[in-house]
């Protein structure tokens, strides 16, 4: 099987559309306050989607006593609003605005921290209700605040009286004609998205016509059959989006059915191609690969989404939509990155990890990625985007790709990677091999970064190759022999790391499994990293590196071999 994927990104285009975008989203609030009908009041609360994600009955405990733990931090409120204090970091502020931290509270039903949770909404409306701008009312955020406040309304309302549900039921109102204002002005990809759940979520929490709620569910079906590939992946390329979204889906789709409503015809279908492509990216701990902005995945909320699961078969060797492949075989696994963002602006939160792979075997994970690291600072994030944090190549200390700081484009992804071509087959003895390259390094080094990846048949050895071509006019702009590369292996904080010699590692996990990483011909040292992914935040770890120079070493061969157990 061979595959060519190529990008036409359009830069003026993207400029313009996000130009007016902007405009309409700004001139919004102004519209609902000419439109009579962001006035009306819904007249009750029809049901309240349940919320498939993990609960701390403690984080209830602690805004109880006027501690709010959000996003890493921690904010001492001694009983005033947190709306009036200084924010710990932005992640901070977007989770309490978004007000998701409900749901700790609808594990707990205590009334204290119900009262308080009433309070905090309370004085939300009044501050914000009306005052559209901000973090408050970015589109993604004022999505996230509608699903919260429905699905966790029996808390909110709970010994509530009658004026503060007129408030909460007008706010709601208010919040839905915002969102039905911008959508289709919202940033593209799972902002967009995110808006329509929200949109369909309300259309059947709050008393509605059957048209209303057929017209809403019709919007979200164009949104899922433009956005949910034919395998299953997100436009995004981020496996964790994916999770997300069906904590989402999964419960909307339970309503429709237990109000007694038609269900949208493409949400079942949209639901049952991603769980296979979930499974896909699942390593053998568990865990989701760590690809285009994957961070940490909590191990119950995906076990809560995969219960849902009536798909069945082993996953795929390849998302050829969003361009992924899978090597498997006895207890090994590889997953490798072979594509690129589908558009400039869907590439906002993609890493130039082209060609980067990672390992597991049997419950442990060996070889990853940093990950990204949502709550951390954008130095931080912006270097988790870098290639040097993959388990790739980086040639000169320079990514395959670079990462905008335009103010209006947003950290976009500009080529660097124009081009990938893959080729997928099996040998005469039974093993799977990988064969992919990219051009990330063409325009400014003249040379094509081509990997090569076997895995034998029983899943215990894995042979690769790494090699820099010149291009056919890298002749004209090659630095002769002025080149540094370095083939990245990063490890995760499990694994312990052994130096056996100049040429190898050994990779030992506590289960006492374990690797031993060699390149014949090469030095391999052993290196400090990070690790961006753990629940804990940033953390130390290993890497594996060998430094070659292309003019001198085209290639440079690797062997990972299984320990006898």
């Amino acid at each position: 099987m061979v595959t060519s994927l190529k990008s036409g990104f359009n830069v003026a285009g993207l400029f313009i559309r996000l130009l007016k975008n902007r405009a309409m989203i700004g001139i919004a609030p102004s519209r609902l306050r000419f439109l009579r009908v962001a006035d009306r009041v819904p007249s009750g609360l029809v049901a309240a989607p349940t919320d498939l994600r993990a609960v701390d009955p403690y984080v209830a405990q602690e805004l109880v006593h006027g501690r709010i733990a959000l996003a890493g931090r921690i904010l001492d409120t001694g009983g005033a609003s947190p709306f009036m204090l200084e924010m710990p970091s932005a992640a901070f502020e977007e989770r309490l605005h978004a007000f998701g931290w409900l749901r700790h509270v609808r594990a707990s039903k205590s009334d204290e921290a119900c009262a308080r949770s009433r309070f905090l909404v309370s004085d939300w409306i009044a501050l914000y209700g009306r005052r559209i701008k901000g973090v408050a009312w970015t589109p993604e955020i004022a999505a996230q605040r509608l699903i919260a406040w429905l699905s966790h309304s029996p808390v909110v309302l709970q010994n509530a009286d009658a004026g503060f549900y007129r408030r909460f039921l007008k706010s709601l109102g208010y919040h839905v004609r915002y969102l039905n204002l911008i959508a289709k002005y919202a940033p593209d990809g799972e902002i967009r998205l995110k808006i329509r759940i929200a949109l369909a979520v309300a259309s059947i929490s709050l008393p509605n016509r059957a048209a209303r709620i057929a017209r809403h569910g019709m919007k979200l079906d164009r949104e899922l059959e433009r956005q949910v590939l034919p395998d299953g992946g997100h436009v995004s390329r981020n496996p964790r989006v994916m999770l997300d979204l069906l904590l989402d889906l999964l419960p909307l789709r339970q309503s429709y059915i237990n109000l007694g409503h038609d269900v949208p015809p493409g949400l079942v279908p949209a639901i049952d191609r991603m769980f296979p492509a979930i499974r896909f990216f699942r390593h053998q701990d568990g865990d989701l690969a760590l690809f285009n902005g994957a961070t940490v995945t909590l191990a119950n909320e995906l076990a809560s989404v995969l219960r849902y699961d009536e798909t069945s078969g082993r996953p795929s060797r390849a998302l050829p939509d969003i361009a992924y492949q899978r090597l498997s075989a006895g207890t090994t696994v590889l997953i490798v990155d072979t594509g690129l963002p589908q558009t400039l602006e869907l590439s906002k939160g993609a890493h130039c990890g082209c060609l980067s792979f990672e390992l597991s075997s049997v419950r442990n994970r060996f070889i990853v990625n940093s990950g990204f690291p949502a709550h951390a600072a954008i130095d931080f994030r912006r270097a988790s985007r870098s290639t040097a944090a993959h388990s790739t190549v980086t040639l000169n200390d320079t990514s395959s790709s670079r990462l905008s700081r335009s103010r209006l484009l947003g950290p976009i992804v500009i080529p660097g990677v124009t081009e990938v071509n893959v080729e997928r087959l099996t040998d005469q003895k039974g093993a799977d091999v990988l064969i992919a390259s990219h051009d990330g390094y063409v325009q400014l080094f003249g040379y094509v970064h081509e990997r090569e990846l076997e895995l034998n048949a029983s899943g215990t050895k894995i042979k690769g190759r790494d090699s820099f071509q010149p291009s056919q006019d890298g002749k004209k702009r090659a630095i002769a022999g002025g080149l540094d590369a370095v083939s990245r292996f990063h490890i995760h904080p499990s694994i312990q790391l052994t130096q056996l010699d100049e040429e190898s590692v050994s990779m030992s996990a506590a289960d006492g499994t374990g690797w031993v990483f060699s390149a014949p011909g090469q030095i391999v040292n052993i290196a400090e990293d990070v690790f961006m992914a753990d629940a804990s935040g940033i953390r130390p770890s290993q890497q594996i590196e060998i430094p070659f120079n292309p003019a001198e070493t085209m290639d440079v061969r690797w062997l990972i071999e299984k320990k006898p157990s």
